[in-house]
């Protein structure tokens, strides 16, 4: 198993930051409301490469957190990524700031000491780029109890969910089209917005159908696309997306509870609901699968056991499962760009030019003026002929 190389990161300068607060307890909907310059007040254990990448990508001041950032249970990926961009975090300083500070209230920090109106209201460790290096080797020897845990959590998500992963019992029935063709299935992972500018030409030329897991349907609008099918909870997806033509998936609940249901039906949209355990990138590989797609590519998921112990839930133990289900049938954006390359070759683009210059010629040759050319050229290459046996006598 390949773990994150750990760098030197730059040390943050946190003797004076100052910024207004957006807070949230979910990171990925406090992303969508932060602006450069905002202070992020977060609740996050362990946070995730995912997350870090999209505070970084909003240039945000500072990042508070009211959990540990690194719990030692493993390496996660996303506070070396904070650090690394010389973005101050402070950690752990504990659950009553939520309730103590506002979204919109003008704070300080200074030394790990929040401020408002020259007021602590909370304080933690500043976590620098040497004292990440410390919590990361650390967590290594949390990696352990973790596999223990994620291999118990494969074993249970098979026992519910195997007539789903074995015989596809429970998979609805929709109207999108996907036997013998490629599905291209969006999650905005890790490196989405680059796998996705990657596989340009491989989209052109083959048209796969374009699967949005939520967020990822947002994605394949910003790159240009418009979906075909929009699967996922509803949660992280624009209302315009969801109105975009797509078909909709619900990803529900086992129970058949389906919290997004209510804001498709809201938006006028209609919707089928699918019910099963595990995360909306599984269903939607599960989906593609059943229905008959031939090649299922994926950007931005999960791949490694880092990648799903980064994730920090337990239900990744179905995105592995989901992937021993469908075998050889998936492969990866990154594995695709490497190996795909645009089919027309050299030798066809000059036969191709050639043809050109030939179906040229003989339209030039039928008019009066191409003929007196002809005859032109004709009388010069005589000339040649006459000038290059002259050489020889």
């Amino acid at each position: 198993m390949r773990l994150p190389v750990l760098r030197k990161a730059p040390v943050a300068d946190t003797s004076a930051v100052g910024g207004v607060v957006r807070l949230d307890r979910r990171t990925k909907n406090l992303t969508k409301r932060l602006r450069p310059g905002d202070i992020a007040l977060i609740d996050h254990l362990d946070i995730d490469r995912v997350s870090a990448e999209a505070l970084v990508a909003r240039r945000v001041s500072a990042v508070v957190n009211v959990s540990k950032s690194v719990s030692g249970r493993y390496p996660n990926l996303g506070p070396e990524i904070i650090a690394a961009a010389g973005i101050p975090l402070v950690d752990n300083v504990g659950p009553d700031v939520f309730a103590t500070l506002n979204e919109g209230d003008v704070v300080r920090i200074q030394d790990g000491t929040i401020f408002r109106k020259n007021v602590a209201v909370g304080s933690g460790e500043v976590l620098d780029g040497e004292r990440v290096l410390e919590l990361m080797a650390a967590a290594r020897t949390g990696l352990s109890s973790q596999l223990e845990a994620f291999t118990a959590n494969t074993m249970e998500y098979l026992r519910r969910e195997r007539a789903l992963l074995l015989d596809g019992v429970g998979v609805p029935e929709i109207s999108t089209k996907l036997e013998k063709r490629h599905a291209l299935i969006v999650v905005r992972g890790y490196d989405y917005r680059a796998d996705l500018n990657a596989l340009r030409h491989y989209i052109r030329e083959y048209r796969p159908i374009l699967v949005g897991v939520d967020g990822g349907a947002d994605a394949l609008r910003e790159a240009g696309h418009t979906p075909d099918m929009i699967i996922g909870d509803m949660d992280s997806v624009s209302d315009s997306t969801l109105c975009c033509g797509a078909e909709l998936v619900v990803h529900a609940y086992r129970d058949g509870r389906a919290p997004g249901l209510e804001r498709v039906e809201r938006l006028g949209q209609n919707a089928v609901v699918f019910p099963a355990t595990g995360t909306s990138e599984d269903v939607a590989m599960l989906l593609a699968d059943s229905k008959g797609a031939s090649l299922i590519v994926a950007v931005g998921t999960h791949a490694t056991l880092v990648e799903f112990l980064d994730k920090g839930r337990s239900g990744m133990a179905s995105t592995f499962l989901t992937r021993l289900r469908i075998g050889p049938k998936l492969v990866d954006a990154k594995g695709v760009s490497r190996l795909y390359r645009h089919r027309i070759r050299t030798w066809q683009m000059l036969m191709l030019l050639a043809a050109g210059l030939v179906a040229l010629a003989v339209a030039v040759a039928a008019t009066p003026t191409g003929q007196e050319w002809l005859s032109v050229i004709g009388a010069r290459w005589n000339d040649l002929l006459y000038w290059v046996r002259g050489l020889d006598t």
